[in-house]
């Protein structure tokens, strides 16, 4: 397929995640420019079961869905340390990949992948849904217009409970570990409201000996501006998804960051002094949205190079937290 022509995006999935059932590939439904061809898992019932829900054929591992002429983009909900080997073979393969954080475990090999994206000029979007919401639109807008007059502290809380035992996230040798599942997203809120022109100037990380992995940890990171992002992530506590933004004029707190639903209504709260206004935004349904985005990334017929950027300099973020943090 040309890449700029008016037939649909072909996208073939390669793992048969539950996030994926529930969340993107009923969203990628909903695109009329995308047509969902096959999905592929090294278990073979595990596809026909993704496929005959969805329509579409199974294939028995992941390789037979890279050698399938009609899948020209490839959606990726495997764990990050499967990622050098199925996004290099994407790359390859000649096709397009939207791929789940993180995007890779390390900074050199997120720059070995993003020089093979870049030789066979492929798209690849890690999958940060939250800047696509209407939610991010509006906390961005009402930051710019100066409400809360000059920022000085940003903080964010994303955490959850205990995962149950044998979950991918507390395996090292599949990328697991709390700073490259729930603390890619802080790191990412703190590279979109600072830019990138900031520096980690104080980490931690809370280990799980028998596991080797972290389970916690937290982040500070300063702008050339002296704005201060605060922020602290985990699989070890209550659920928390949270911004909060101070300025000299007020505050905005915000407690569905990261993971707003199809459906759900995000509340803003803002606070002045002697004044507090609750805002609720309407519904939004990113999932769709960041599909569309893709499609039309794929067709823009524009440079995918502030793709690349974007995945070294979130990868550059996550060493500079590993490298400063102390473990506890």
């Amino acid at each position: 397929m040309s890449d700029n022509c008016s037939s649909r995006i072909r996208v073939g999935v390669m793992g048969c995640s539950d996030f994926a059932s529930r969340a993107m590939l009923p969203a990628l439904r909903e695109v009329p420019e995308l047509q969902l061809v096959a999905v592929a898992s090294r278990a073979l019932e595990k596809a026909v079961i993704y496929a005959s829900r969805f329509n579409c054929d199974a294939l028995e591992g992941y390789g037979a869905l890279l050698e399938r002429a009609d899948v020209d983009c490839v959606y990726m909900p495997i764990p990050t340390g499967l990622h050098p080997k199925w996004v290099a073979k994407v790359i390859e393969s000649g096709k397009h990949l939207l791929v789940e954080k993180s995007f890779a475990s390390t900074l050199d090999v997120a720059r070995q992948l993003v020089q093979l994206a870049r030789r066979h000029n492929r798209l690849v979007v890690e999958n940060f849904l939250f800047p696509h919401h209407t939610q991010y639109s509006y906390i961005r807008e009402t930051l710019e217009r100066g409400d809360l007059g000059d920022i000085h502290l940003l903080r964010s809380s994303f955490s959850f409970p205990p995962l149950n035992p044998g979950n991918f996230r507390y395996d090292a040798s599949l990328g697991g570990g709390a700073l490259l599942d729930a603390g890619a997203y802080t790191i990412k809120f703190a590279r979109l409201f600072l830019g990138e022109e900031c520096k980690v100037i104080s980490a931690s990380r809370r280990m799980d000996a028998s596991l080797g992995v972290d389970v916690s940890g937290t982040a500070t990171v300063v702008n050339r501006k002296g704005q201060v992002a605060q922020l602290a992530y985990g699989f070890d506590s209550y659920y928390q998804c949270n911004w909060e933004f101070l300025g000299n004029r007020g505050k905005l707190i915000c407690e569905r960051a990261y993971t707003p639903p199809p459906g759900f209504t995000p509340l803003v709260r803002l606070e002045f002094q002697n004044r507090r206004e609750e805002i609720t935004l309407p519904a939004d349904n990113h999932f769709i949205k960041m599909w569309r985005f893709v499609a039309q990334s794929i067709r823009s017929g524009e440079s995918f190079e502030p793709f690349w950027m974007d995945l070294e300099q979130q990868a550059f973020y996550i060493d500079q937290v590993r490298l400063m943090a102390c473990e506890l």
